[in-house]
């Protein structure tokens, strides 16, 4: 089997899960070749997400498509990030929305990250500290905010975690009704996020496989 019918397979397969028509399915190619990006953009693909930015640059000026970056973000890489992703889906830092407002030149948009258990080694803000953030991306010109992002903790029960976030995110539209979008579930995890009312999910390993990544 070619590379292009094993992604095609693979890809068909998670889009055979997708019901609804408001899923945004991200394709996650974190260590994943440039020319697995150009195969999957044939196939369709048109939202590719990545971790690092040194990926996103190199992927992005490769191929024509919307860029989600979705990694922990470091103060120094802000404006680099900003050069090449059009949809930030890890902001949990007041001084990295000011930093990233500086440092854009186009308009980005956003997702806040909450974390369920406060863990600050995963990123991600307490539901109480949501608002704060919130008010000052929609005071920022070129950011757009979309909703919220989640990782659940590995520990967790999945549809408990993404069931909870689907609380968190209905209570955040109530006072923020623009903020429509929920970032949630990855390759393991995708079906039950969807059914928590995830709008987009960022599927890696379970389109691009086993096959070994890149050093």
């Amino acid at each position: 089997m070619s590379r292009r019918e094993e992604l095609a397979e693979r890809l068909g397969q998670v889009q055979s899960k997708i019901s609804r028509s408001d899923v945004t399915l991200i394709v996650v190619t974190k260590t994943y070749p440039a020319s697995d990006v150009e195969i999957l953009h044939e196939l369709g693909v048109r939202n590719f997400g990545e971790n690092r930015s040194e990926e996103g640059v190199e992927k992005s000026a490769v191929v024509d498509a919307t860029w989600h970056f979705q990694g922990g973000i470091q103060s120094r890489k802000l404006r680099d990030i900003a050069s090449w992703a059009d949809v930030i889906h890890s902001l949990d830092n007041a001084g990295h929305i000011s930093k990233l407002a500086t440092a854009a030149e186009k308009n980005v948009d956003v997702f806040l990250q909450i974390s369920l258990d406060g863990d600050p080694s995963r990123g991600g803000l307490l539901e109480a500290d949501l608002p704060a953030l919130a008010e000052q991306v929609m005071a920022t010109a070129n950011l757009t905010l979309l909703g919220l992002m989640c990782v659940p903790p590995v520990s967790a029960d999945p549809r408990k975690a993404f069931t909870e976030i689907s609380h968190i995110h209905r209570r955040f539209i109530s006072r923020y009704p623009g903020a429509t979008s929920l970032s949630a579930g990855m390759s393991g995890d995708y079906e039950i996020a969807m059914d928590c009312g995830a709008t987009h999910i960022r599927v890696g390993s379970s389109i691009l496989g086993s096959r070994a990544p890149r050093e």
